[in-house]
């Protein structure tokens, strides 16, 4: 024990990273193994240019490659920061560390941002104290959970909402107070919304501590894909300001939304972060061990991840953070789920070389205290990877992109798509092909934050992303999108008929198809981007959710509302009373036949553009029959028989043709259908007649 700048320290101890309470004191622990000498700085406030500094340079303050410390007297609120001062230089002449930077702890629970911040520190050294991110001690069980119970609601009884913490409520039109709008308080407001249209998750997007800082000039980080660190929430979202503001208030979201039956999903985000590439800032991974926690070759960061660099995912100290941040995110802020963006970086060893056996991957899906958590995986990333039906472990879920381009090149009217659109519709067997898969291992989505709304998919031909600042060169080209004959926008009610009826075929194939539904925020009312098909940089009303619904809005919401609901009743998932029955099983089980035009007369050529499915549905022992003309032109067909039933009747629920109120039926209301009837089905729309089998 020994004493520095008036604190009392001991040897301390690396059992756990980060800062953590203890009795009499607070135990600080970080990774740096090339570090040959360390400072840990105390700050009086996030704007102290006159920091306590704590020299560690003997031996028994390191066991091997970690640093730690035991400060007496220290207490929850304490603010910190590490800085190396002395590099371990290898016999090359190089080193992992970087000397002299103000690092923020890779632990951080809280990250604080002074009043003159920048994301390249300057070389005054009180001009350094001054402008960079600090970070907080924090007591984490700080909080009373009450009676909070995690939903644990099955996959198979899910639907996921896609959502931007700040875009669902910062709009004026929301209506909630300004000193709340775009916060998780502000969420909180507008749950009630939520449990209308019916969604049971809401999936929200990067909610780590980002910079807001990190996009080009005139322009925000508005997504938050480039995390600074894995275990602070975002202060940007909390209406709270103090040092556990937005842990608490992160936690009132989380426990308002568990109330009321709707589970959390995090899009996590470890592949990368905001370091950049060689010329990016150091606050953080780089100055403590930039070969271990990133891919580097030769001297250059890999790029896998498009945002300037890969993390070092199969390192065991960064694989070992992962796992606590999960762990953490989990027991602590008691969120359900986690979807991985990039996840196949995560499958790349230390030289950027795929492993089919990622160790990291395989750790996440056998932890013990991730069991009842779920795990949905971006199956690729931006170096080519395409890993699709390929994620290693028996509880990963997968977006499966198939189903996003192959239902919307079916419904667009493209030729050659019918089968693959029937095998998206079946759960993509032709994809997840092993006996032990189930059913919902894919995730089912025609759009998300990435790309077109689901309005603009049928109103641009083209992607309009100017306001970037990229010469429309950012964004996808490949969006198998269409305007049906005018680029926008337009008050062509004939034009917007259709395209509303187009937007009603996207969302009852999401809903009805075998998997887990995912519907992006603002589709279920139309919502707009205008176009931008890549909105990362866009931190304003293009953005936002508007809740100022117009007619077809209102109309688009009650429609979704009710699909939600009848989906629960008939949906594909729902084929089987085993739930531990897998795809090809259920498949079985469906007793499918095939339909065109004539009953058991499909079109599989490669210009056919509809297709009738009749399948049974044991729980509630119900036939359902599902016609879908993506064709451009109105169709007659033959009603087939009910399997076993000649005599009875079908029941119309769904007809996607007949317009605002009518398309939906209850069941007591529908209109009735004998086998051999004629009737027409009209252009681009959606047919789903149900029968009870006894």
């Amino acid at each position: 024990m020994g004493q520095q700048n008036n604190y009392i320290v001991s040897v301390g101890h690396c059992r756990h990273l980060g800062a953590t309470i203890e009795k009499d004191g607070v135990n600080f622990a970080v990774w740096a193994p090339d570090a040959a000498e360390i400072d840990l700085l105390l700050f009086k406030d996030v704007n102290d240019d006159e920091p306590a500094v704590i020299h560690l340079s003997s031996s028994v303050f390191k066991s091997v490659y970690f640093w730690h410390v035991f400060v007496h007297g220290v207490k929850a609120g304490q603010i910190y920061a590490y800085r190396v001062t002395k590099p371990i230089i290898n016999e090359f002449g190089q080193t992992s560390v970087e000397v002299g930077k103000i690092l923020i702890d890779p632990y951080a629970k809280r990250v604080l941002f002074p009043d003159n911040y920048t994301r390249f520190q300057p070389n005054d050294e009180k001009k350094a104290y001054r402008c960079c991110m600090k970070s907080a001690v924090i007591d984490v069980n700080e909080y009373d959970w009450g009676i909070d119970t995690l939903p644990h609601r099955s996959l198979e009884k899910t639907i996921i909402y896609e959502m931007h913490v700040k875009g669902f409520t910062a709009d004026k039109s929301s209506g909630i107070a300004d000193d709340i709008r775009g916060t998780y308080k502000g969420l909180i407001e507008k749950i009630p919304y939520l449990v209308e249209l019916g969604i049971t998750a809401v999936e929200l997007m990067p909610v780590y501590q980002f910079d807001e800082l990190d996009a080009r000039p005139g322009h925000s980080n508005y997504w938050g894909y480039s995390p600074l660190v894995f275990f602070a929430p975002h202060e940007g979202y909390s209406s709270d300001k103090s040092i556990m503001g937005p842990l608490d208030e992160f936690r009132d979201m989380v426990k308002a939304l568990h109330k009321v039956g709707i589970e959390v999903i995090l899009d996590v985000v470890y592949n990368h972060t905001s370091e950049g590439d060689e010329n990016g800032p150091t606050y953080c991974f780089k100055g403590l061990d930039k070969n271990g926690y990133y891919i580097i070759k030769d001297g250059y960061y890999q790029n896998y991840s498009g945002c300037g660099n890969s993390l070092n995912a199969n390192e065991p100290v960064v694989r070992n953070m992962i796992m606590d941040s999960l762990i953490f995110w989990h027991e602590k802020m008691h969120v359900d789920g986690f979807r991985f963006d990039l996840a196949s970086i995560l499958t790349r060893d230390k030289y950027g070389v795929p492993n089919n056996d990622s160790s990291t991957l395989l750790s996440i899906d056998g932890n013990r205290r991730l069991a009842e958590a779920k795990l949905i995986a971006e199956p690729w990333d931006a170096g080519g990877l395409y890993q699709l039906g390929a994620i290693s472990g028996s509880k990963w879920r997968e977006w499966n992109g198939q189903f996003r381009d192959d239902v919307r090149s079916f419904m667009r009217g493209d030729e050659g798509k019918v089968k693959k659109f029937v095998m998206r519709v079946l759960g993509s067997p032709d994809i997840y092909n092993e006996h032990k898969v189930d059913p919902q291992k894919s995730i089912n989505f025609i759009t998300c934050h990435d790309g077109f709304t689901l309005y603009d998919l049928v109103c641009y031909a083209d992607k309009h992303n100017d306001d970037n600042g990229e010469h429309n060169n950012d964004g996808s080209n490949n969006n198998y999108s269409a305007n049906y004959g005018y680029e926008g926008i337009t008050d062509n009610k004939r034009l917007n008929d259709l395209r509303l009826r187009q937007v009603k075929n996207f969302m009852t194939i999401t809903m009805f198809s075998l998997g887990t539904p995912m519907i992006c925020m603002g589709d279920e009312v139309l919502r707009t981007q205008k176009g931008n098909n890549n909105a990362y940089c866009q931190d304003n009303e293009l953005s936002y959710l508007n809740w100022d619904f117009d007619e077809d809005q209102r109309e688009m919401f009650n429609f979704t509302k009710t699909l939600i609901n009848l989906s629960r009743a008939g949906k594909l998932t729902h084929l089987n009373e085993n739930s531990h029955h897998k795809l090809d099983k259920t498949l079985s089980n469906a007793k499918i036949q095939w339909h065109g035009t004539k009953p058991f007369q499909p079109d599989w050529s490669d210009m056919s553009h509809s297709i009738g499915f009749l399948y049974y549905y044991k729980k509630q022992e119900m036939f359902a029959y599902i016609f879908v003309n993506a064709f451009w032109e109105d169709l007659k067909i033959e009603i087939p028989s009910v399997p076993g039933h000649l005599h009875k009747c079908w029941y119309q629920i769904i007809n996607t043709a007949l317009g605002p109120g009518k398309d939906v039926t209850p069941f007591y209301m529908s209109t009735r259908y004998h086998a051999g009837d004629i009737i027409k089905i009209k252009s681009r729309s959606v047919l789903m007649l149900i029968c009870p089998s006894t």
